[in-house]
């Protein structure tokens, strides 16, 4: 029995910034997602395009989510970087199956990305690595993500790394450390419209024709 219920104010919210039709969609849905992308990265001036939630869940199926950073997209798929050893990982390791989604607001504009996810490769992970800023280097050699520590762990251990790497210009790629590539089979577009009358479109992808699109009710 619920004892107590907070109310959400209805603020009647209409959706008004657009419209999406089937002549408006590229072919191809990674070309659909940079369209879309650089609206909300440009035009929107959304100051982080490339936050999405990431939905994994354990090999019995108990699903977790959270708000990750996408570092690159393209034909491929869609990356982001990460702790091996953390909750998602270990997820995604025992069950690469995942999902994204963006939600850019000022657009009214949401994608959903489901697929298969595997590792990157240590090449590219290093080369991601070698592009951040020392103190976010260090940080990824000092914490044992998901794990449980005591209060003071963390400033001891990243003393105990900056020592370490005090006299090297350049800190390795943690052993521990890289990339995901989530390889998406279906990509779902939704555009808000007035009334609830919401555009959706999902593209689903096969090995014998490639993409195909269809309208979904909303």
């Amino acid at each position: 029995m619920i004892l107590s219920m907070e109310k959400i104010a209805d603020t009647r919210k209409a959706y008004t910034k657009g419209a999406l039709s089937s002549g408006d969609l590229a072919a191809d849905p990674i070309i659909q997602f940079e369209q879309w992308y650089h609206d909300a990265e440009r035009e929107a001036g959304i100051s982080e395009p490339n936050a999405m939630s990431l939905a994994t869940a354990t090999r019995q199926g108990q699903p977790s989510v959270r708000m990750v950073l996408m570092k690159g997209f393209g034909k491929d798929g869609f990356i982001f970087y990460t702790n091996y050893t953390s909750r998602k990982s270990q997820e995604i390791i025992n069950n690469p199956q995942a999902a994204l989604n963006f939600w850019w607001q000022p657009l009214e504009r949401q994608v959903r990305i489901e697929g298969n996810i595997e590792k990157t490769s240590e090449e590219l992970s290093g080369s991601y690595f070698n592009s951040r800023p020392r103190g976010s280097q260090l940080s990824a050699w000092a914490s044992p993500q998901s794990q449980e520590i005591k209060e003071h762990y963390l400033a001891e251990k990243r003393a105990e790394i900056e020592k370490k790497f005090a006299d090297r210009d350049t800190i390795p790629l943690p052993p521990h450390w890289g990339g995901f590539l989530l390889q998406p089979a279906v990509i779902e577009f939704w555009q808000g419209r007035n009334d609830r009358y919401h555009d959706r479109f999902r593209y689903t992808k096969s090995d014998q024709v490639g993409w195909t699109v269809k309208r979904l009710a909303p």
